[in-house]
């Protein structure tokens, strides 16, 4: 006899699950049915249920009945399914649900992306649009500047992108349109000048030469050391190492009325009669409306940047500079000073006059944008300057062209070769970059509040190729894993060897890294922004290119510095431009290490450290005995405790998880922006990042401020630099704070 079937349905979508029981008495062992059968008396189901065969013959049909329904339904039901495909198929196309992508994971692979990529750049490609982009006239808000502008925005639009213009009304200073500027030393001859710092105080000083070396704040100290009295006195420094704008602030601050700055050939390998042009504004941006944008409808008072100088500046001419040089009397220089002898006595007199016109000018920004697919909320800005003095072809024509390019053959990944990037991919081309990164602040200053929560990268492509024989970076600390994967992917043209093993020599931080600084495109993103930022080139090695600044930057004058290699560089620069965008944009999370903002603290929390035990010990008085370190090595703690957790989180991540990936990626991207100190107006200081900024608000400024009250210099307050102290340690926990996510994930001090 068969065992009792009991059947159970169940239908979810089109599985139906059917489950046997056999009815065995398990009190008799469960030996199998049949045995339970040698029982006599009424048959073994009468006995167990305590019913009569009649009755069972009723339990029995009423089963058989309900099993007939329930087949009968389930058959109904499996009918249906089966020939749902052919019913399925009358439905017309425009009905069926439309599949959307989510974003859940990458859509190709990365090494088919840098395949693709690959195949969409070359060398032959880049002649062209080096020749389209390349001009003798474009200094900012020219008919040639807008007119590239117009270039650019048409290449946009031409490869399907979505594009806009920015325009502001900025200030500069130009060039006397009459006159010249000009100077007498001693009783020779007038010499008239035809290079020039924007922003440079005007009228005419007399005063004895001062030879001052690259005009760094060590060399000023050193004079200051010899009691040399520096107020009035014209400084003579070299062009080098630091911005114009910083060698004359730091002449400034030691009450000089005047600074000339020249081309040593030590340094420069240009010809002696090479005039130079520049900008001396100590910020970036245009420098009468400090903080906010020069937008033609704003309507802000009359005001000006703190970092506009208020002494003469100019440049002149490596021979001018040398018929000056040796007519110098007065103490011998110091150590190390080159072949200059002396520094100059009060009977070097020299009488300077600067006669610049301040002009406004309307400059124009263009933008395409890549959209993305799953945060097209967030983006990576790429950009380059479009502007420059003269000709410009290496500090402005090959960064435009890259930027073209670059725009060119992401956008043809998307379009023809179903590449969709994660998020959104911005392309710039800035005005005004010869003054001081003008075009570029402006739109920063203009959208900031929108930027910090959006704009999560730059990459500047300013001047990314003066030579072939060396390869320089700066960027921030946050950056430097996604540059090191990039160093290692991208090759040096015409080898199989990458940029690492070629330039890198097994230690890359500490060959190819250098400061990011005032001058470079870059640092108002970083420093005043809060944006990680890149910069990065070929190199000439030593000496650099010596034709910046100068109308000297012509193709020919690039050709000789790489030997022709101007397309192959070119193309490189853009794959390892390229390769950062491309990993930002497809990779779940951002490839972002804030564990590298840890080490540094560190550095400067020690150096601090150091200095304020050095001061208790020779100077008690100075500092209040409250006064500890223990605070900022506590900030420090938490700052390392919640990057260490946000790595683990990183590590543990279910990537498919679109809006933990989110989470996330927005705790990477506070971190650099809270390292802008909240306590210090951008109209009084503009690069307010407290470890790479400048200003007494950053840890560098602490530093220097103990060494001021260990020398007790007349600039040192104590009072002033506990406040400075407390204020920076603070903005330190609150970073930890941001990026350690969630209110009880924080450290309490």
């Amino acid at each position: 006899m068969e065992p009792h079937l009991s059947l159970t349905q169940s239908m979810e979508g089109d599985n139906s699950q059917m489950e046997l029981s056999s009815n065995m008495d398990e009190e008799d062992g469960g030996n199998g049915v049949g045995d339970h059968y040698k029982h006599k008396g009424k048959p073994y189901m009468a006995k167990k249920l305590g019913q009569t065969p009649k009755s069972l013959c009723f339990m029995a049909a009423a089963t058989v009945l309900i099993f007939t329904i329930g087949y009968s339904i389930g058959y109904l039901v499996y009918r249906k399914k089966d020939c749902a495909p052919t019913c399925a198929a009358s439905v017309p196309t425009s009905e069926r649900p439309v599949e959307h992508e989510t974003g859940a994971a990458p859509l190709m692979d990365w090494d088919d992306v840098k395949k693709l990529f690959a195949q969409n750049l070359s060398p032959a490609k880049f002649e062209p649009v080096l020749s389209e982009f390349s001009t003798a006239d474009h200094r900012a808000g020219s008919s040639g500047d807008e007119s590239l502008g117009n270039k650019v925005l048409n290449r946009f639009k031409e490869y399907g992108m979505n594009s806009w213009t920015d325009e502001h009304f900025v200030k500069v200073q130009d060039p006397p349109a009459s006159g010249y500027n000009k100077f007498v030393y001693k009783n020779g001859s007038e010499e008239r000048l035809d290079g020039f710092l924007s922003y440079s105080g005007n009228g005419a000083v007399k005063g004895a030469v001062l030879y001052a070396h690259y005009g760094e704040e060590s060399d000023f100290r050193m004079l200051r050391d010899k009691n040399i009295n520096m107020s009035g006195r014209v400084m003579l420094v070299r062009a080098g190492r630091i911005s114009f704008a910083e060698k004359v602030a730091n002449a400034a601050k030691m009450s000089a009325s005047a600074v000339l700055i020249y081309p040593d050939s030590a340094d420069y390998t240009c010809d002696e009669t090479t005039q130079f042009f520049g900008h001396v504004h100590l910020g970036s941006g245009d420098p009468y409306t400090p903080g906010f944008p020069s937008f033609n409808h704003t309507q802000f008072p009359p005001v000006q940047s703190s970092g506009l100088p208020k002494i003469l500046a100019q440049t002149i001419t490596a021979r001018m500079a040398t018929n000056i040089l040796r007519q110098l009397g007065g103490q011998n220089v110091p150590e190390g000073w080159g072949v200059v002898t002396k520094l100059g006595d009060e009977t070097d007199v020299i009488t300077v006059e600067v006669n610049n016109v301040l002009t406004e000018k309307k400059i124009i920004n263009v933008f395409g944008v890549i959209k993305g697919f799953v945060d097209s909320d967030r983006y990576v800005v790429i950009g380059a300057q479009r502007d420059a003095w003269g000709s410009g072809f290496a500090t402005s024509t090959v960064g435009t062209s890259v930027l073209v390019e670059l725009a060119r053959s992401i956008s043809d990944m998307v379009k023809n070769n179903g590449f969709k990037p994660r998020r959104s991919i911005v392309f710039a081309s800035w005005s005004a970059g010869e003054y001081g990164s003008v075009g570029a602040t402006e739109w920063l200053e203009g959208y900031l509040s929108s930027l910090s929560m959006k704009a999560f990268s730059y990459i500047n492509l300013d001047g990314v190729v003066s030579g072939r024989n060396g390869f320089k970076v700066a960027a921030s600390p946050l950056m430097y894993n996604l540059i090191e994967g990039a160093l290692k992917e991208v090759n040096y043209p015409n080898q199989a060897a990458s940029l690492y093993s070629q330039f890198a020599k097994g230690n890359w931080e500490q060959n190819l890294l250098e400061p990011m600084k005032l001058d470079n495109a870059a640092y108002p993103f970083l420093a005043f922004s809060g944006i990680p930022s890149v910069s990065f080139r070929f190199t000439s090695g030593n000496p650099e290119y010596p034709y910046f600044g100068t109308m000297l930057d012509t193709r020919e004058k690039l050709n000789a510095a790489t030997s022709s290699q101007v397309p192959q560089l070119a193309e490189t620069a853009t794959r390892f431009a390229g390769h950062m965008v491309l990993r930002l944009v497809h990779d779940h999370l951002l490839r972002m290490d804030t564990i590298n903002y840890g080490k540094i603290i560190q550095t400067q929390m020690i150096q601090i450290n150091r200095e304020v035990n050095e001061i208790k010990k020779m100077h008690p008085q100075l500092l209040p005995k409250a006064l500890t370190v223990q605070w900022l090595i506590m900030a420090h703690g938490s700052y390392s405790r919640a990057s260490q957790s946000l790595a683990t989180d990183i590590k543990n991540i279910d990537l498919e998880d679109i809006e933990m990936c989110r989470i996330i990626n927005d705790r990477i991207m506070s971190a650099e922006r809270n390292f802008l100190s909240p306590y210090v107006s951008p109209r009084e200081s503009t690069f307010r990042h407290i470890l790479l900024g400048s200003g007494p608000h950053t840890l560098k400024g602490l530093s220097n401020h103990l060494k001021a009250l260990k020398t007790k210099s007349p600039e040192a307050d104590t009072n002033l630099f506990h406040n400075q102290f407390a204020l920076v340690t603070w903005t330190i926990q609150s970073c930890a704070n941001t990026i350690a996510g969630d209110i009880w994930s924080l450290d309490t001090m």
